[in-house]
């Protein structure tokens, strides 16, 4: 059997690229290194939120094989690479995952596939590290097979926009490959858009997040600064977005998470010049500096009521860098629940859609409902304002609330 599309990498982006495919008519396989993904999808179990079981079933029923094994690629018209492209322990790109799947898919690649990068990367990427990779199996990219760029705009637990109605801006090589590009997702995607090429296309991508990286970083110093002169920032910002010409509002918040945010800006600076993107380089630090600003404010409030930090019980609520995800990459929560623990804070959290945190660390303690830990909590750090919770009873429960997100309001509430 020869396949439409395979996807390499099945997580929160690949994962929702196959199932719009799919669900267009397409042959689709998938190929994931990880034994678990595999095993569940098989399983008809969804290792990703934003795709149900009943899709992946709906998927399997219709010929959808997914795999550990490459040996698939051999059989496959196109090929998107979507792997994770995050940070270093050293805070920079990270694109070990993206050099390993170009190995792999060259490895069983064949004359007339489209392969197709999605990873989020910086420009030049597609022609300077994944095309030489791939043209090691021997075959060359725009005479032998297509290779093009097109970026992810995967947005988790966004209830209007999904792969088939947000915009899809691809590219090539050449222009050939560009056209192959354009006719795959217009076989699944409402509109296409050709970038001129692959670079223009990769710093598409970058210049979509760093944009907002700059206007929240923005809106949080607004937020810092509201709090030293006395004003609520987010009747300031609700104020502000009445305008309805020359602003887009942004909130603030505990800091930034998830894969895009605190990510592609590094990779935007990757190879710039020193000088180059100081507005980009200080929201970056702007944004760093949020979830110290919660830990700073969450002492503050608890000695202000004769309650000393180390000892204090605190709750946070909402692990995940969003609302309605169980997304915990970057999360803000992990660096608000370590600061609060180096000053001897007994730290407690709760999210509905996260059974663990990325903290090895025997002192956090998991809640196993949010009312139980507002109950039991000297001060309740609101994270995340996740639609499951209960946020007027949890306001009523709690003895003092300390609320990041701007939902609630009451006599023990202090807003950020």
């Amino acid at each position: 059997m020869s396949f439409d599309l395979l996807v390499v990498g099945l997580g929160y982006v690949g994962l929702p690229l196959a199932r719009a495919a799919a669900d267009a008519g397409l042959a689709v396989a998938g190929y994931d290194i990880a034994p678990s993904t595999v095993a569940a999808l098989r399983g008809g179990r969804s290792p990703v939120r934003d795709v149900t079981d009943a899709d992946v079933s709906r998927m399997l029923a219709a010929g959808f094989a997914v795999d550990t094994d490459p040996a698939p690629l051999t059989r496959a018209q196109a090929v998107a690479i979507c792997v994770p492209t995050g940070l270093t322990r050293e805070g920079g790109p990270d694109l070990g995952p993206l050099t390993a799947a170009c190995r792999t898919v060259a490895a069983h690649l064949r004359p007339g596939t489209l392969v197709v990068v999605e990873s989020t990367s910086f420009p030049g990427t597609t022609e300077e590290l994944a095309r030489p990779l791939l043209e090691a199996s021997g075959l060359v990219a725009g005479r032998d097979f297509h290779l093009g760029y097109s970026p992810e705009r995967v947005d988790p637990a966004n209830q209007f926009f999904g792969i088939g109605n947000t915009p899809k801006v691809v590219s090539g090589v050449t222009q050939v490959c560009a056209k192959q590009c354009a006719a795959l997702y217009e076989r699944f995607v409402d509109r296409v858009i050709v970038a001129r090429g692959t670079r223009e296309a990769e710093l598409a991508k970058l210049l979509e997040n760093t944009y907002r990286s700059v206007n929240i970083a923005l809106v949080n110093e607004f937020a810092r600064y509201c709090h030293d002169v006395g004003a609520d920032v987010w009747d300031v910002v609700a104020c502000a977005a009445t305008k309805p010409f020359g602003f887009q509002s942004f909130r603030p918040g505990p800091g930034v998470g998830g894969h895009c945010i605190p990510v592609d800006p590094v990779y935007l600076l990757q190879g710039a010049p020193a000088d180059a993107f100081q507005v980009v380089r200080a929201a970056l630090r702007a944004n760093r500096v949020m979830p110290g600003h919660v830990v700073a404010r969450a002492s503050r409030l608890l000695q202000d009521r004769g309650v000393p930090l180390p000892g204090a019980r605190v709750a946070l609520l909402g692990a995940a860098y969003k609302p309605d995800t169980d997304d915990l990459r970057e999360s803000p929560a992990l660096e608000v629940a370590s600061g609060l623990l180096d000053l001897g804070a007994r730290v407690g959290w709760h999210d509905p859609h996260a059974a663990d945190l990325p903290l090895a660390d025997p002192r956090l303690r998991r809640y196993d409902d949010a009312l139980s830990a507002a109950a039991e909590a000297d001060l309740v750090v609101l994270l995340q304002a996740h639609r499951a919770y209960d946020l007027g009873a949890i306001t009523k429960t709690a003895r003092l609330l300390f609320d990041t997100t701007g939902r609630l309001s009451g006599e023990r509430v202090v807003r950020l």
